[in-house]
């Protein structure tokens, strides 16, 4: 409920940030175009009439900002973009007008914040991002080597790809400098090279992920959450960042945060629901519905699994069990059913979701 006198909307670039402030009492709207320092905004907002509260989109400058001012003693709330209310037949859009609009919004309590994470849960969040674009890096760079070899007639028939045998197999190639000529082979061991640094790259990220879940703030969430098929240190580590505050949510609302329900559209008697909102966390999202494919196969217990469960507490083991034999049965009755593997696969997703908050929110 809002309460303060003073409404501040930051319309923030990388540049400039856009300020407007309306006064509760007086109804006077003052706007200013501040240098996008901290400094500078603090000190801008200690001479409106207090108390103040102030509010941002959440962008690509971070929360750094929302920290300086919730610091200085000055309620803060970062606002969720796709929930901003505008009119439908607004045409003009300005930084001015956005900042306006925000601390009107602010005042009316019609702000839908989103989670400012600590320094700490940033850094990590951090690190397991650049391990994600590092295996994006190095899945382009084997498809382009892969398709400039099938241009050139060279296909791997020993076994599956990108293993000891298969990288030997791609050091022996040679090409024909007349046919083909010098610049094929110069950009064939450039990909490679790109291979190397790649490989390189994400074993030294993943060395300092697994650092950072054995003893950090989120190990004792990591270990629960590897209770589960399909959760290996990478994904707990990222979910648990990613996610954050776990409480925030229940176990049936945790799929819809993450975009795993059906969107609807629905009228009167007709009721029509179409393929999943995709709204909230895509990187965890994706970690989920990659998680849900291990519960396809008959569950058991293996060395692996038992491993995890030593590091865990006896209540996440036990809830672990329940969740990985719930799971492979909903896998079973929805093949029964004939339902598509990849519908299927997300609705093993969505109920995934709720066992990882069953258990990272379980108190020993």
């Amino acid at each position: 409920m809002f309460i303060e006198r003073t409404s501040v909307g930051l319309d923030v670039h990388a540049r400039s940030i856009a300020a407007a402030a309306i006064d509760g009492v007086t109804g006077e709207l003052v706007k200013r175009r501040l240098a996008p320092a901290h400094d500078a905004v603090l000190e801008w907002m200690t001479r409106l009439p207090g108390p103040v509260a102030a509010t941002y989109e959440a962008g690509p400058t971070g929360f750094g900002l929302a920290r300086a001012i919730r610091a200085s003693g000055v309620r803060c709330e970062v606002a969720a973009p796709s929930k901003i209310r505008r009119a439908a037949g607004e045409r003009v859009k300005t930084d001015a007008r956005d900042a306006v609009l925000l601390a009107r919004l602010l005042r009316m309590d019609e702000i839908v914040s989103v989670r400012v994470p600590t320094v700490t849960q940033e850094a990590a969040r951090d690190l397991v991002r650049a391990r994600e674009d590092t295996r994006l890096d190095l899945m382009r760079v084997r498809h382009r080597i892969s398709k400039l070899l099938l241009r050139h007639g060279h296909v791997y028939y020993g076994g599956k790809a990108w293993t000891g045998a298969h990288e030997r197999w791609l050091r022996g190639i040679r090409f024909d400098p007349a046919g083909e000529g010098g610049g094929t082979r110069a950009a064939f061991d450039a990909d490679l090279e790109a291979v190397d640094f790649a490989v390189a790259r994400r074993d030294r990220l993943e060395r300092a992920i697994g650092q950072l879940a054995a003893d950090s703030e989120f190990t004792p969430v990591v270990a629960r959450l590897c209770c589960l098929r399909g959760v290996s240190t990478l994904t707990g580590l990222a979910l648990a960042v990613e996610i954050g505050d776990w409480t925030r949510f229940t176990g049936a609302s945790i799929g819809a945060y993450l975009g795993l329900v059906p969107s609807e559209h629905s009228s009167g008697e007709a009721r029509r629901q179409g393929g999943i909102t995709k709204t909230g966390n895509p990187h965890a999202r994706r970690l989920l519905i990659e998680a849900a494919w291990h519960h396809k196969p008959r569950y058991v217990v293996g060395a692996t699994m038992r491993r995890r469960w030593d590091a865990a507490p006896p209540a996440a083991r036990t809830r672990g069990h329940e969740g990985n034999q719930r799971l492979h049965h909903r896998w079973t009755r929805l093949a029964a059913r004939n339902k598509t593997h990849t519908v299927a696969n997300t609705a093993i997703a969505r109920e995934l979701a709720g066992w990882c908050w069953s258990l990272a929110t379980l108190t020993d």
